[in-house]
């Protein structure tokens, strides 16, 4: 568990996931696929991706984070430390450094709580020097969050599905 600086906002936790918290977790991701598809972004996630599964997948690997304020949660992400094979190539672009990093995948929140990047960002940190992630093109919250956080724009990635995905990391050395 840790308290970030921007967490201390709201008194925010962020620990590990547990089986208890996935059909939360599940909610969340329904919700954050609605925001998604209301706002120009019909296509990142569908309504087989994310869903329980990837949740409980998650706490068995003990990848699966939660954020919580007073014993609620409100957001969710995965935080994978070690190669991503989907960023094993990378078009129009380059990665800026070969070090160790760590990928934030399936991060989404229930919309209670502002500066949910900016808390997952610090936490990562904390944990490696170098954070990656990807989004898809339409999703421009998160295009300019990651753009607000001083995340590189590195090139374009491609998921296991064929689908190209615009590719960040942040260095924190």
């Amino acid at each position: 568990m840790l308290e970030t600086a921007s967490a201390r906002k709201y008194m925010v936790t962020i620990r590990k996931s547990t089986l208890a918290d996935t059909k939360c977790i599940d909610e969340i991701y329904a919700d954050a696929k609605k925001f998604m598809h209301s706002n120009g972004n019909p296509d990142q996630w569908n309504d087989e991706y994310p869903n329980i599964l990837d949740a409980n997948s998650d706490v068995e690997k003990g990848i699966g984070y939660v954020m919580e304020e007073d014993g609620k949660v409100f957001a969710v992400f995965a935080f994978i430390i070690g190669p991503d094979p989907t960023y094993a190539i990378i078009e129009d672009g380059a990665w800026p450094n070969k070090e160790p990093y760590g990928t934030i995948h399936r991060i989404a929140s229930d919309g209670s709580h502002s500066g949910v990047m900016k808390m997952c960002t610090e936490f990562c940190s904390t944990l490696i020097d170098n954070v990656r992630i990807d989004t898809h093109k339409d999703n421009r919250f998160m295009l300019n969050a990651l753009n607000r956080l001083g995340f590189t724009r590195c090139g374009i990635i491609h998921l296991e599905t064929g689908d190209p995905r615009i590719a960040f990391q942040k260095s924190f050395e």
